[in-house]
């Protein structure tokens, strides 16, 4: 039995009875009862169907069907369910890595309760061990490098590809299951054993200002986390980077989140629900921003969403082109001329922002007003 889960983003199957892989010729056999019945079904099991460029870098697999004694012997028979997906593509990107493996991997396998074997094609060593304490909350066994093995791995169910009808840090819930965002951040919660569950402020409330080292930089940080400090905030900047452990332990100690639109910004799922996230979106960058981090996802995770629209005397861009120059006129119109590469150079790459103070307050003074709604009462 073989369902068809693929849709716009990604390719996946589910299939059911006598089915064998073999990860050094990355094919997958089905045996079928029929005599004469064969299918082949070619499929790159990562769910970003769409990306050409991610694709290039994932493995194609081959399924076919056919009778019991024609496809190739078990040499182990497992128990349980498995669940084939790729760690290649853009996963050097931390929101891809979030975005494109674990909350699809999260869809496809919670309902198996951790008693699923998880068969991994093109191994990033770096995100299975940065996100090793994820895996092990959604398997109870050890992750397999499937590439270059010669055995015959035999399953009962085997799910081909990861579920995912969304993009960005969001999930499609249905009523019939637990897949949602809330859940997922439920779960990374309890891997990392993070303590705050949700927010409740007593005193004074934890800014985090996400920095970054290259693009989109947020130029006077500083004086913005001087001007939070006066609003009564306690401030700290980060540019993340390395053990993601320490990270996440971090920002789950903060009630508002700060940063220019960026994969910093992914680390959101740690926060305690009830938390401000303040997003500073770039010219030209408004439609990316509310697909990665945008309200919807944020009130799937159970966040509140504030963002900072940044005006061209605020943006590096500023001067650097003719007036009437559609980069500032219409910036969508510019990317639908150029192209997604001129279009990511010019607003991705090369842009850095400085706010302007007395505006950017205002927000800072909604995040404000937005916390004082989960404060505790004040004694009698």
């Amino acid at each position: 039995m073989i369902w068809n889960y693929s849709n716009f983003r990604t390719d996946a199957y589910e299939v059911e009875g006598d089915v064998r892989i073999q990860g050094s010729s990355s094919t997958i056999f089905i045996a079928s009862g029929r005599r004469r019945s064969t299918r082949t079904i070619y499929i790159k099991p990562h769910p970003l169907k769409f990306s050409k460029f991610a694709m290039a870098a994932v493995t194609n697999f081959t399924m076919k069907t056919g009778p019991p004694h024609t496809i190739p012997q078990c040499t182990r028979i497992m128990e349980v369910p498995a669940i084939l997906f790729s760690t290649g593509g853009i996963v050097g990107n931390h929101f891809h890595r979030i975005s494109d493996v674990l909350i699809p991997l999260f869809a496809t396998s919670e309902r198996f309760h951790r008693r699923v074997v998880f068969l991994v094609t093109n191994w990033d060593s770096r995100l299975i061990s940065n996100h090793i304490k994820t895996l092990e909350k959604l398997s109870k066994y050890v992750v397999r490098d499937i590439d270059g093995d010669d055995e015959i791995l035999c399953f009962p169910r085997m799910m081909v590809g990861l579920k995912a009808s969304k993009l960005g840090l969001s999930i499609d819930p249905t009523p019939s299951s637990s897949f949602s965002m809330r859940n997922f951040t439920r779960l990374l919660r309890a891997a990392y054993s993070l303590e705050r569950a949700s927010v409740h402020v007593h005193n004074r409330p934890q800014m985090l200002v996400v920095t970054r080292g290259s693009s989109r930089r947020l130029m006077n940080h500083a004086e913005v986390g001087d001007m939070a400090r006066s609003l009564g905030f306690e401030v700290v900047a980060q540019d993340f980077g390395g053990n993601i452990t320490s990270i996440a332990e971090l920002v789950n100690t903060v009630d508002v989140m700060v940063g220019v639109h960026g994969a910093g910004l992914t680390n959101m799922v740690f926060l305690p629900e009830n938390a401000v996230v303040i997003q500073i979106t770039p010219l030209g960058i408004g439609q990316n921003a509310e697909m990665c981090y945008g309200r919807v996802q944020l009130e799937e995770m159970k966040l509140k969403y504030l963002e900072y629209k940044v005006r061209l005397n605020e943006s590096s861009l500023a001067g650097k082109y003719p007036d009437d120059s559609q980069i500032y006129k219409n910036s969508a119109d510019y990317c639908l001329a150029v192209g997604f590469r001129m279009c990511k150079e010019v607003f991705m790459d090369n842009q850095d922002v400085t706010l302007h103070l007395p505006t950017f307050k205002k927000t800072l003074s909604q995040a404000l007003d937005l916390l004082a709604l989960h404060a505790p009462p004040a004694a009698l």
